[in-house]
């Protein structure tokens, strides 16, 4: 009998509920099957294993190191210091630690499977959710993470909920699997805090989806807005990118952006990274409107016979933006769209340190070494940090997109007894960490050891590259130059490397190809430099470049627009001859192998 496919997988699950209940209420296997994990992701969790210890256990023919990974949704990474504390105490059923998502989620892994459905129910009382945080529907909403008290910070964050509560996937599968059908007589769901869109999803009837049909999207969706010219959302690398539009005070409208993703296949020259294309500009009263046509069209224009070319970029590809553009407004009836407008973008980067929000309170933009939250007796302790600020502080949180924190709604007078906090704690400030450093670890992916697609380090590597990186930055006299350096520990790209000014994407144990040549804005692709290096290759090949950078720039050009320059001129004189010595380096190498062989 032939494996089904995920189609058949979705179309038979009566509302995405499988037999996930019976699964986990067998504790006598560890594990799932793999059906049972594609229907999982919906509910926001995906099985893995621990590959650290994968060899050891497959030789001594024991069973993989089982666990789960749990993902919570935040529109616009919003978070009370109350939901914070829940989650930091399920982090002791999990790793002792949580991951901030560049999707401005939290990610708890190593949560064994008789704690799962424990964990799910905490968080959904705690008013947040991990429905649709994973799978074949509409992700977690990003927005600009910044706190501003304005106009254009407020429309834009009660948009990232408006889109969070139109695009759940409803079905009475998500209650009844993991909050013992609270819809009943749900007391706790009553409660103000709890999102008001899981309430609507939990207690929907059973039945066709009203937006995702049967077979739901055919591939994930992901949704990011942000303010001009601040890009933290990365709108470009976005299914769908929004940018609202001021005029005398108030929002007018937004501008839509679609077709961007960056997962990509070695060797498959079908698959590659795309940036968002404008679309149209619409009226705010109609924008989750255009939103839901788009998602529609690609639910029924999306290919379903191949998951690696299923995301919307490739349906907009086929199409053409005008095509696709003309399918959406058949959607739209008696709505009118516009040109869209011309939007310019400085940087993808956060703000760090303290800042006025405009209300007469302060909030303060802290940097997380590759997000990750945890105690290291040899680092920051970050965990305990936040813990006794949200204790007893107890300010609203905001996880941004370059996985920092911001701790938000911070009186002056409490502004002491934050930074006694966070030094008492190790956490250091903004420009203790290096303005270079800051950017840097943006974007590493978790890959190894929990993430069952990775083919090399991401999290566990970068930093150690970048202390080398980043004492060449400072010989050269460029620490305080926007380059923008992001990894990946495959070619999937969640890390989004491929519109860094440098990425790394896996290939194998140590080895990675390097892409040069995206921007600080996030709105140029990188190219492929080398399809593949090696981990103690890395800081020297970056090295050639910078120093091509430093010798050939024009008064105030970033690197970004210089590697545009020089690629739009040809190889300049420094790029040349560091492409010469590889050549010349590669031949004696292979020169040394043949006479060693010998």
């Amino acid at each position: 009998m032939s494996k089904a496919s995920v189609e058949e997988i979705k179309l038979e699950s009566h509302g995405l509920r499988g037999q996930l209940a019976e699964l986990f209420a067998d504790t006598s296997s560890p594990s799932i099957p793999d059906d049972a994990n594609i229907l999982l992701k919906h509910h926001g969790s995906y099985q893995q294993d621990d590959r650290d210890q994968r060899a050891a256990l497959v030789k001594a023919k024991q069973e993989k190191a089982w666990s789960f990974m749990i993902r919570s949704k935040m529109p616009g990474g919003r978070i009370s210091s109350e939901q914070w504390l829940i989650h930091d105490d399920l982090c002791d059923k999990a790793m002792g630690n949580m991951r901030l998502t560049n999707r401005q989620g939290i990610q708890l892994h190593g949560v064994l499977k008789g704690g799962l459905k424990e964990v799910i129910h905490n968080v959904c009382h705690s008013g947040l959710s991990t429905m649709g945080a994973c799978g074949d529907v509409v992700r977690n909403t990003m927005g600009p993470a910044a706190p501003i008290k304005d106009t254009l910070h407020a429309d834009t964050q009660r948009l990232t909920e408006e889109i969070s509560q139109r695009f759940l996937w409803r079905s009475t599968a998500y209650a009844d699997i993991w909050l013992d059908g609270e819809k009943i007589d749900p007391e706790w769901i009553k409660d103000p805090e709890v999102n008001p869109a899981v309430r609507q999803a939990t207690q929907a009837p059973e039945g066709e989806d009203p937006i995702y049909g049967k077979l739901y999207l055919p591939r994930k969706f992901k949704i990011g807005v942000a303010i001009a010219p601040r890009n933290d959302s990365d709108i470009f690398s976005q299914d769908i990118g929004l940018v609202p539009n001021l005029v005398n005070g108030a929002v007018e409208g937004y501008t839509l952006f679609v077709g961007g993703g960056f997962g990509m296949n070695h060797g498959n020259l079908t698959t590659r990274p795309f940036l968002a294309q404008p679309l149209f500009y619409i009226h705010r009263a109609h924008v989750v409107d255009a939103i839901e046509a788009v998602v529609t069209t690609q639910r029924d224009h999306g290919n379903r016979e191949e998951r690696k070319n299923a995301r919307l970029k490739y349906t907009v590809q086929t199409m053409g933006i005008d095509g696709f553009r003309a399918e959406v407004t058949r959607r739209l009836p008696g709505i009118e769209t516009f040109p869209a407008k011309d939007i310019q973008f400085d940087t993808v980067e956060d703000n760090l340190g303290w800042h006025e929000q405009g209300d007469g309170k302060l909030y303060c933009a802290v940097y997380v070494s590759m997000g990750r939250i945890d105690n290291k007796t040899d680092g920051p302790q970050y965990r305990a940090g936040f813990r006794e600020i949200a204790e007893t502080i107890g300010c609203p949180i905001i996880v941004t997109a370059n996985t920092n924190l911001i701790l938000a709604d911070i009186d002056p007078a409490d502004k002491a007894k934050v930074d006694a906090i966070l030094a008492k704690h190790g956490i250091v400030h903004a420009h203790d960490v290096g303005f270079t450093r800051a950017r840097t670890v943006a974007h590493a992916c978790v890959a190894l050891p929990t993430c069952g697609l990775a083919l090399s380090e991401s999290e566990r590597a970068l930093p150690g590259f970048m202390d080398s990186i980043d004492a060449t930055l400072r010989d050269l006299g460029l620490e305080d130059e926007p380059i923008l350096f992001r990894m990946t520990g495959c070619p999937n790209g969640c890390g989004r490397p491929y519109n860094a000014d440098f990425g790394f994407v896996g290939r194998a144990p140590n080895k990675w190809a390097m892409f040069v040549g995206g921007s600080i804005r996030g709105n140029r692709l990188a190219g492929l430099e080398f399809k593949s290096v090696l981990g103690e290759e890395i800081p020297a090949k970056v090295r050639e470049y910078l120093e091509a950078f430093k010798a050939e720039r024009q008064p105030g050009e970033i690197f970004a627009d210089w590697f545009a320059r020089a690629r739009e001129l040809g190889p300049t004189p420094a790029v040349e001859q560091f492409h010469i010595e590889i050549a010349e380096r590669n031949a004696r190498l292979a020169g040394e192998k043949i006479e060693a062989a010998g």
